[in-house]
């Protein structure tokens, strides 16, 4: 069952986990500053400065998590059913979140829902395309 488990809670928890402690609170509204703030910087060959924050990485594993997920996706059924319920109640959270919470009103968190809604699309279009039995062979 824990199979069914969504992986993008794992970024959600994280960014839940990095606003709430570095943020402030769920009701700080500079929790976008403080997770922006370069952690580390990158000198580049042609001369730049790449700052690199918390909202970078979070993002990055994020992306990765995504990957992942979609890779996941292709298997058993009723796995894949009880993941698009958890998907589902996962990208309501995030959005509830988003909506009451300044703490989550950020650009970091919006695209980290976003990658949720698209894995929730993305597996309904792949268990729809199995049902169907996928594309048929031409003759």
């Amino acid at each position: 069952m824990l199979a069914a488990i969504p992986l993008l809670v794992l970024p959600v928890a994280a960014y839940a986990v990095l606003a709430l402690t570095l943020g402030g609170g769920l009701y700080a509204p500079d929790t976008h500053e403080r997770i922006t703030q370069a952690l580390f910087r990158f000198s580049t060959a042609g001369g730049g400065v790449w700052p690199v924050s918390g909202a970078d990485l979070l993002l990055a594993g994020a992306l990765i998590v995504a990957f992942l997920e979609l890779l996941k996706g292709i298997g058993d059924r009723r796995v894949a059913i009880a993941n698009h319920a958890l998907s589902i109640v996962l990208f309501v959270l995030c959005l509830t979140a988003m909506l009451l919470a300044p703490a989550f009103a950020t650009s970091t968190f919006f695209l980290i829902t976003l990658m949720v809604l698209l894995d929730l699309v993305a597996g309904f279009i792949v268990t729809m395309g199995q049902a169907a039995g996928g594309p048929k062979p031409r003759a």
